[in-house]
């Protein structure tokens, strides 16, 4: 996801893109319209009936019954209205009066409960759309390739799934609700006033492109402090996380002056580009106040003019103004709803941007299944180098691991074990060279096959907050509690789990809290028991527990392993003792495999990690 510089000159294309997706929920839409309109319609017919209604009341001594009489006769297309109606109108002042003021009374009612209708449905669709833009987002963030999400760092990804479609939805919600119910009352009473008198409305058109103009600079201005926002708020996100989540290395290393160091330079850039977003929405406000009351000026201008000319009568022209100024005040908050539409096209650049990234599953629905592993593994001539790297984590590696073969890999830290492994998986692709399965290059077959066929254990264990059983189920929903308990006791996990208050269905803790790091590791190793996998990879599955956790892990890989290919990447000499082969590595070659006894006798490198890992056991 390149940051890119942002097109000024782009009129928002990729809020629009998100913005379509509003108007397939078409019955929502044709309801959104209706509430709008008929709210607007109430307004346009009261502010059209009054007028002339009390003008010929209260100031030619006229009826309401006269001015119905009048208005039959004069259109023929009123003829349907029946003449017993016409006869029960009040013949008074007085009560012409109330009974008008009744029926404005029934069209504000109306329009009211139309407008409610509006609002609701608009926050429905809104809502509705983000949660899918939402998922949407999340899904395709979950499918990107491992090397993608670590070059942008998985804060960036959080910061668009959950902020920017937030932001998105604010966008969304002026464009449905208050930008269109302002817009039609606006309108209503627009041609209110071009009824009233139309020179007059022509006259207030002259300030519209001045509006424009204004719109447009400023539009610009939040649009850059909307994305630098976003943007800051990014490194605040991740400045809280990495001293939230790391609190214990920050207290034990007595960095909390430096934790909050960093977090006050991100805080105070999300700072800057907040202000530099409101001065740009604070000075619009001023500026269109000041064209409206020039605009207003020039038609008292104008008007003076006509009246004393006696060409425009002056009751006409107040409800030309008062219509005028129905229409304006319900156009002047289109400015603030036009600003929040510019400031969530920001976010929708930065999502639009996140889902151009190809995602990993991409056509592999076309590659053939990949069959069960029976034969042999094979890294052949293998190179592979992270993006950004100078140099190779991977350089041309060769090594074959036999079906049922138990391998440990070690080496020190860098020398490219866990990469090696990670290709085995598709985490990654080599550079260079070719993964087989059984002679099947890897990146010939289905992704999913793949992974079907492995089960993984790390040095850290991934638990999510939820029950034991689904935890073990992680990635295997139909699985019976029959069979998670089965894996549990295979994995050497029950006789702990089965004394927790609840069993399997004992409640785990954020990241595994509540469990030991043993025990979280028994649970991971239930896990990968329970998909029965060919293959068995263990990435320094035991570097971080005591003695104990270590040999009841060794058990059970031992007891689960049988008729299994198992790659374990080990520091401790126990580990790999319990192996057939042992693959040596540095500086991402293969520079020796074989026994114990015989990487003793002819592998220095392996001698020195031996004697060091012996050491440390001591």
């Amino acid at each position: 996801m390149r940051r890119g510089r942002l097109d000024d000159n782009r009129p928002m294309r990729d809020f629009w893109w998100f913005a379509r997706r509003l108007f397939r929920r078409k019955r929502e839409v044709a309801l959104l319209l209706l509430g709008a309109t008929v709210s607007a319609g109430g307004l346009g017919a009261g502010l059209l009936g009054l007028g002339p209604i009390l003008r010929i009341i209260l100031i030619e001594n006229g009826s309401l019954r006269s001015m119905a009489e009048g208005a039959v006769e004069r259109h023929a297309w009123l003829q349907f209205i029946p003449s017993g109606l016409i006869e029960s109108l009040p013949t008074q002042p007085y009560p012409g009066v109330m009974l008008a003021m009744v029926g404005l009374a029934i069209l504000t009612i109306v329009g009211a409960s139309a407008n409610y209708m509006h609002q609701m449905v608009s926050m429905t669709i809104c809502a509705r759309t983000v949660a899918q833009v939402r998922l949407e987002v999340f899904q395709h963030a979950i499918h990107l390739p491992l090397g993608e999400v670590n070059r942008q760092g998985p804060t960036e990804f959080t910061s668009r799934v959950l902020r920017d479609t937030s932001d998105l939805r604010g966008g969304f919600e002026s464009l449905t609700s208050k930008t269109l119910a302002q817009v039609t009352k606006g309108l209503a009473a627009f041609i209110a006033a071009m009824i009233f008198d139309w020179r007059l409305v022509l006259v207030s058109l002259v300030v519209g492109p001045l509006l424009g103009v204004v719109l447009r600079k400023t539009g610009k201005s939040i649009r850059r402090g909307s994305r630098g926002s976003l943007e800051a708020g990014e490194l605040l996100l991740r400045s809280t996380n990495e001293s939230m989540q790391g609190l214990r290395a920050v207290k034990t290393a007595s960095a909390e002056r430096e934790a909050v160091r960093r977090f006050n330079r991100a805080n105070h850039e999300a700072l800057v580009q907040e202000l530099r977003m409101r001065r740009a929405r604070s000075l619009a406000a001023p500026l269109i106040e000041m064209l409206t009351v020039f605009a207003a000026m020039v038609l008292a201008i104008v008007a003076a003019r006509q009246i004393l000319a006696g060409e425009l009568a002056f009751d006409r022209f107040v409800l030309s103004l008062g219509s005028l100024a129905v229409a304006a005040g319900s156009l002047r908050p289109l400015t603030g709803f036009i600003h929040e539409i510019q400031a969530a096209s920001a976010p929708a650049t930065r999502l639009r941007a996140m889902l151009s990234v190809v995602r990993e599953d991409t056509n592999e629905w076309r590659k053939p299944i990949l069959q069960p592993h029976v034969r042999e593994i094979a890294f052949e001539s293998v190179v592979f180098r992270y993006p950004g790297s100078d140099h190779r984590a991977l350089d041309g590696v060769d090594v074959t691991f036999d079906h049922g073969s138990r391998v440990a890999i070690v080496g020190p830290n860098g020398c490219g074990k866990t990469t090696l492994l990670s290709l085995l998986t598709r985490l990654f692709e080599p550079e260079s060279g070719r993964v087989t399965v059984d002679g099947v290059d890897l990146r010939t077959v289905n992704v999913r096959s793949i992974r079907s066929q492995i089960g993984v254990v790390s040095q850290e264990s991934i638990l999510v907050k939820g029950t034991i059983a689904d935890n073990v189920r992680f990635g295997l929903r139909s699985a019976t509690n029959d069979a998670v308990i089965e894996a549990l006791r295979r994995a050497h996990a029950w006789n702990f789990v089965e004394r927790l208050s609840g069993g399997i269905h004992a409640i785990v803790g954020e990241q595994g809290s509540s469990l030991s790091g043993g025990q979280r590791q028994r649970i991971a190793i239930a896990r990968a028991v329970l998909r029965n996998p060919a293959i068995l990879v263990m990435d320094e599955a035991t570097s971080q527990i005591d003695a104990e956790s270590e040999e009841q892990i060794n058990d059970a890989i031992a007891d689960f392993g049988a008729g299994r290919t198992v790659v374990v990447i080990a520091h401790r000499l126990s580990t790999v003792l319990a192996c057939e082969r042992i693959v040596v590595m540095d500086h991402g070659r293969v520079i020796d495999t074989g026994r114990h006894d015989e990487l003793l006798g002819r592998c220095d490198l392996y001698r020195r990690l031996a004697q060091a890992q012996l050491t440390e056991a001591g």
